[in-house]
């Protein structure tokens, strides 16, 4: 994203513990009532600060470099944990498997996310922004989260499917898809895992909806196999071979990894959207700004993928936005043997957290980390960030495969909407992020206005 400096290659590590602890809960309350608060406090406290979560002790690794080598060593520090809870919904796909397994997909998938292809997944983007919005109406009140997400659902299902999908599929898919992200985030959180085997009427729903969403993608993976190639996502994951063996996914994995990518394909994209546009309706000067961008590179057309590199500015909003509201705002790895970290010794089966959230609003990564300047990501200043401080989309053989489509997506669809229209915050209205499996910008209501 941009050039970093180097943390000093010596350094006495930090080890603290975080306050506050009670008897029996530990932290869980802490984290409970305000998980983002809770840890963006911690870095005060060392660069690895032991947690408790009841009797467990937990660490967070707070400095970039403990981080990097938690992710850059999967052999060490592997997914598990909230990870089992997510194959509820993602199945045994790239965003959950793991060791060998993990690496294997990923070079059978790896080749469907370059950069060749981005190019062609993402040439209807800003027209299908265009058709949405063009049903938008001056003066009216939109809650701009959840028009992102139905947005990013259609454009999800056209990176995937091309135009096999009609609206009002697409749009039954986006509510099991809402259902199920919800609920998974409840499972993962609960203190007790029998409470999902109660027949509740939110259990049922979620059941019921996790159902339907396999069933649609499912359908359309059978009447595509025997099809040509259509150029969209889908038919690159039917045609992927691994380059050693000629392996290809079977029927499940495909499944796996396309209701994976409409999780990640809709969620994390839409909530930064979200973000991006509240921020420009409350920060006229940058939003001044990126409108100058936007006219002078467009001239008026609906921008393509190769009017990206004469958007820079919109790309600094989009990358302070994810920093000061980074969508994976806390995941953990779990210690696979004995090891050390920042001087201490880790037992196997160590859980180690760590928080893109914490890193992002750390004011000795970030200078002054509560405002929003994408200044900082211009010339020397982008050059003074320390490396591994900024982690939107995690780092390593774990990192989001699809980091490069979001982004595109993202920029494309911000180009288009500020060529046309301003977002306005309704008097009043409070932007109340929302930890949940992705941040989310919660309640947004915005009124919009021609420019």
């Amino acid at each position: 994203m941009t050039s970093v400096k180097s943390a000093p290659a010596e350094k006495a590590w930090r080890s603290g513990t975080a306050p506050g602890a009670l008897p029996l809960l530990g932290h869980v309350l802490s984290l409970w009532r305000d998980p983002l608060g809770f840890l963006a406090s911690l870095p005060a406290h060392g660069d690895l600060v032991e947690v408790r979560l009841g009797p467990s002790r937990v660490y967070l690794a707070a400095h970039p470099e403990l981080v990097r080598q938690v992710l850059l060593n999967p052999r060490v520090f592997d997914k598990g944990g909230v990870f089992d809870k997510a194959r509820q919904l993602l199945g045994n796909s790239l965003s959950v498997s793991r060791g060998e397994e993990h690496r294997s997909q990923r070079r059978l998938i790896q080749p469907a996310f370059h950069s060749t292809k981005i190019a062609a997944y993402t040439t209807a983007v800003a027209d299908d922004t265009r058709t949405v919005t063009d049903r938008w109406q001056p003066g009216e009140t939109r809650d701009i989260g959840d028009a992102m997400h139905a947005l990013l659902m259609r454009v999800a299902a056209r990176t995937l499917f091309s135009t096999g999908l009609d609206e009002a599929t697409v749009e039954e898919a986006r509510q099991c898809l809402r259902t199920v992200s919800h609920g998974i985030y409840k499972r993962t959180v609960a203190p007790l895992g029998i409470m999902e085997k109660l027949p509740t009427p939110g259990n049922r729903a979620y059941d019921h909806a996790n159902t339907r969403l396999r069933e649609i993608v499912a359908d359309m993976i059978g009447r595509r196999r025997s099809e040509a190639d259509h150029g969209d996502l889908l038919s690159t994951l039917l045609r992927a071979e691994h380059p050693d063996t000629g392996e290809k996914l079977s029927e499940d994995q495909v499944l796996d990894q396309v209701v994976t990518f409409l999780v990640a394909g809709s969620e994390t994209t839409a909530s930064t959207l979200a973000f991006v546009f509240h921020l420009l309706g409350t920060l006229p000067d940058v939003e001044k700004r990126l409108h100058a961008e936007v006219d002078e590179a467009l001239g008026g057309r609906t921008p393509v993928y190769d009017d990206l590199p004469a958007l820079p500015y919109t790309r600094n909003v989009i990358t302070e936005a994810l920093r000061l509201y980074p969508p994976s705002w806390m995941a953990m790895r779990v210690a696979a043997q004995d090891t050390e970290l920042g001087g201490k010794a880790v037992s196997e089966g160590t859980m180690i957290l760590y928080s893109a959230y914490a890193l992002h609003h750390n004011p000795e990564l970030f200078p002054d980390p509560e405002t929003f300047d994408p200044g900082r990501w211009e010339g020397e200043r982008a050059g003074q960030v320390q490396r591994g401080a900024l982690l939107p989309f995690g780092a390593g053989s774990h990192k989001c495969i699809g980091d490069v489509l979001a982004l595109t997506e993202t920029a494309l669809i911000v180009a288009t909407v500020a060529a046309r229209w301003r977002l306005r915050p309704v008097p009043g209205s409070r932007l109340s992020p929302e930890p949940k499996a992705t941040l989310e910008p919660g309640p947004l209501p915005m009124i919009c206005e021609r420019r």
